[in-house]
């Protein structure tokens, strides 16, 4: 392996500044490469959709081994801080920010690995399936761009994803859906020190169904946040006529958690209503839970590459979400791997040489498995 190579390449797409829907540089950067690579890329309109300065990114190469094509990818975007990112390479090597940044391994580490997998494979004149690749923006945005991406072009039905935090060898085949949701508790306001009983405290409504609320792991696979309240005005002798509220449910079961959050509804209205005021709620659906099956062939060619490297090929679910969930919505099932990103969104982000290195290996492997 060209480990310099692999290595000057992370630090490349580090230094491209991409935060969320502003992945411009990024995405021309990766245009370039793959079509040197012999890919065919185009763009969708995603930028447009959402005011960003880019799409997705679709490309595809016919391979010379039978078999329907393989799809890989990752996102373009990190998330803040994220302007001016530099990785540091340390002599025991560990590659960190410098500090006052993310790092941005989440998602470069598995990009510059995917890359570098190509790269060889191209080198070496090695057989392997038709690749089908996609970038997409705005996935740390709740998985954006792939909800708006036009999944009818795409012959794969076998996917890998390449955004995954933990020990390698380890590929996540279950998340949740993630119910994103906002309230809003209506009261009446009135002179707090004169007429306090001309009110209706809003903030106290709210009060009052948040303690009847369950927070935190609800039962073996669900969990329930809260994790912004505001309301009212600057000011002591108003009681307040409004608190907003905004949190999540997140359940391996996706009827269990809209189940969750009609609950959830139900608990703020009647709470509202005794005090004599109103509830609005509205909530999204950005994530849906999914599982793939040990039997499935996604799973068994990621076993035989793991196996190769010495790797223990382990399977476990995620309670975080990905760009898999929408893919799987649209019949392509497949695994989100483990791709040597550490303590990710955080500026003790870090990557390792070795790590990159064994990602790479990994994706090459999968690219030529033959069955």
């Amino acid at each position: 392996m060209n480990t310099d190579r692999l290595v000057r390449t992370f630090q490349e797409l580090v230094s491209i500044d991409s935060p969320s829907f502003d992945e411009r540089r990024m995405a021309d950067e990766l245009a370039g490469r793959l079509k040197e690579l012999g890919f065919a890329v185009s763009e969708d309109g995603a930028g447009e959709y959402y005011g960003g300065t880019a799409g997705n990114l679709y490309a595809y190469r016919e391979g010379t081994l039978p078999g329907e094509p393989l799809l890989f990818s990752t996102h373009m975007d990190t998330v803040e801080p994220a302007r001016g990112k530099r990785a540091v390479l340390r002599g025991d090597g560990r590659i960190e920010s410098g500090g006052d940044t993310v790092l941005g391994a989440d998602c470069m580490a598995g990009t510059a690995a995917l890359l570098e997998a190509l790269t060889e494979l191209k080198e070496e004149g090695r057989d392997c399936r038709s690749l089908e690749l996609l970038f997409f923006i705005g996935e740390e945005r709740h998985l954006r761009g792939s909800a708006v991406f036009d999944f009818s072009r795409v012959r794969a039905k076998e996917s890998y994803i390449l955004d995954l935090s933990g020990p390698l060898g380890r590929a996540a085949n279950q998340a949740p859906t993630l119910v994103d949701f906002r309230i809003a508790v209506r009261g009446k306001a009135a002179h707090a020190g004169f007429a306090p009983e001309k009110g209706v405290h809003a903030i106290a409504a709210a009060s009052r169904a948040l303690a009847r609320m369950e927070l935190g792991r609800v039962g073996q696979d669900m969990t329930v946040n809260i994790g912004h309240i505001e309301g009212g005005v600057k000011a002591t002798n108003i009681v307040p006529d409004a608190c907003f509220l905004m949190g999540e449910v997140r359940s391996y079961s996706h009827e269990r958690a809209l189940a969750q959050m009609k609950n959830i509804e139900e608990l703020f209205r009647e709470e509202a209503e005794k005090a004599g005021g109103s509830c609005e709620v509205s909530y999204t659906v950005p994530v849906h839970a999914y599982q793939v099956p040990e039997s499935h062939p996604a799973v068994s060619r990621f076993r035989r590459a793991c196996e190769k490297l010495g790797l223990p090929g382990a399977l476990e679910p995620t309670f975080g979400g990905s760009d898999q969930s929408n893919l799987s919505l649209h019949g392509i099932q497949g695994l989100v791997l483990a791709s040597a990103m550490e303590q990710v969104h955080s500026c003790g982000e870090y990557t390792t040489v070795s790590g990159l290195e064994t990602v790479a290996e990994l994706v090459k492997l999968l690219m030529q498995d033959r069955e």
